[in-house]
């Protein structure tokens, strides 16, 4: 397998492969090292006992009663609040970019205030403002605390991502819509618009992985999601701590889909054409040693592509 050369980092030669291969072995070495230590640990404390991962298996009420339903709770909240904080982030990063002053004054005060504040304290807030008001009903309460919190600090957070991603577009395309007829508005929501949430795809669907692990933050609230289940697992069998790695290998489950979600994305959007279907094989070029234009762009290879340029003997 030939390394790849790059801007910031150049294709090692003989020396610096072996020196990357006894870090790694070394590496290696301490982590296997460091989960012995911890197992012995474990295992010395009672807690690696047939008797604390059992119910897993032979109690399906472990399941049906407290993971899955925190678990579809967290999912909930992160896909409400990942929905709503996409509309709002778009209308945020579009008044940023407003004609009028009053606008973009407004929108960035909004941006700046809850992207400055942690999410705990708008969860927070917002459980004890709606309590307060009795606005929401109490069954819903926790629910709607996490999704409006979520929503404020994500929504400011996608906004800043979609106002730097138009900004970053070249200006001849806006000067050659406008040359073109086209209005301010036309110009932004066919031409600019477009191209910027395209590019800004993988970044919004990292943003989603934050969504759904900050969802856990609503245990502050008594809101039973996949943590505080977990939790109450683990004291209804006296087993917290199996509880507590077999929840966070579910979160690191859904995680990882989310992320290789955003990679595969990302590679479409490389891909030129292939990026219409998300889920269509994107092709590659053999391995250069380096990035070239043909790996990174492979329209000219598409199967169903023809050269029209001219030909001349």
């Amino acid at each position: 397998m030939s390394a790849r050369a790059t801007v910031l980092y150049d294709a090692p030669g003989p020396r610096g492969v072996r020196v990357n291969r006894i870090l790694t072995a070394v590496t290696v070495v301490v982590a296997v090292a460091v989960l012995v230590g911890v197992l012995a640990a474990l295992h010395a404390r009672g807690q690696l006992d047939a008797a604390k991962w059992s119910f897993f298996v032979t109690r399906g009420t472990s399941w049906t009663t407290y993971l899955l339903p925190g678990l579809l709770n967290t999912v909930m909240a992160a896909v409400l609040s990942i929905i709503l904080a996409l509309v709002a982030g778009t209308a945020l990063g579009l008044g940023r970019l407003s004609a009028h002053r009053a606008v973009r004054w407004a929108c960035g005060v909004v941006v700046e205030f809850f992207r400055g504040l942690p999410v705990l304290i708008l969860i927070i807030f917002c459980y004890g403002a709606f309590a307060f008001l009795a606005v929401v009903p109490p069954r819903q309460l926790g629910l709607t605390a996490v999704v409006v919190g979520l929503t404020l600090y994500n929504g400011s957070v996608i906004a800043e991502v979609l106002r730097s991603g138009i900004e970053a577009l070249p200006r001849g395309q806006s000067e050659a819509a406008y040359a073109l007829g086209l209005s301010r508005r036309q110009t932004m929501l066919r031409i600019l618009l477009p191209q910027a949430v395209a590019s800004m795809l993988p970044a919004i669907i990292a943003q989603m992985v934050i969504a759904l692990k900050d969802s856990a933050l609503g245990y502050q609230i008594g809101f039973v999601e996949t943590v505080r289940s977990g939790r109450q697992l683990g004291e209804y069998y006296h087993a917290v701590l199996p509880s507590l790695i077999v929840t966070a290998a579910l979160m690191i489950v859904i995680n990882y889909g989310l992320t290789r979600l955003a990679e595969r994305i990302e590679q479409q959007l490389r891909a030129g054409r292939a990026r219409r279907n998300i889920i269509a094989r994107v092709p590659h070029q053999p391995d250069r040693g380096v990035t070239t234009k043909d790996e990174a762009t492979v329209d000219w290879h598409d199967p169903a592509h023809r050269d029209l340029r001219p030909t001349y003997e």
